[in-house]
């Protein structure tokens, strides 16, 4: 069996493993993406440099969706991680 090197997630499983890793059973959650831009002067050569951009990742996280949240970015932490003795409101499917 071959070795895996890559695991890929869409947004909506990091919201669901960030609400579980939280211990948040309540709530609707969606992911926070926190970005740090620069100007810099870059190319691909010494001789064709130009005024560029560069955006990195600062951070990734959870905030608490407002209502007007688009419904396919939002988790809700009572079906992804219900409460110890309470039913999760999931439909089978």
């Amino acid at each position: 069996m071959p070795e895996v090197n890559q695991y890929v997630f869409t947004h909506r499983e990091l919201t669901e493993m960030m609400v579980k890793q939280a211990g948040l059973h309540e709530g609707k959650w969606m992911l926070l993406v926190s970005f740090a831009f620069a100007a810099v002067n870059g190319g691909p050569a010494p001789d064709q440099l130009m005024p560029s951009a560069v955006a990195g990742v600062q951070s990734v996280g959870i905030q608490r969706a407002m209502p007007d949240s688009p419904p396919s970015l939002i988790v809700d932490a009572a079906e992804v991680n219900p409460a110890v003795g309470t039913k999760s409101k999931r439909k089978k499917g």
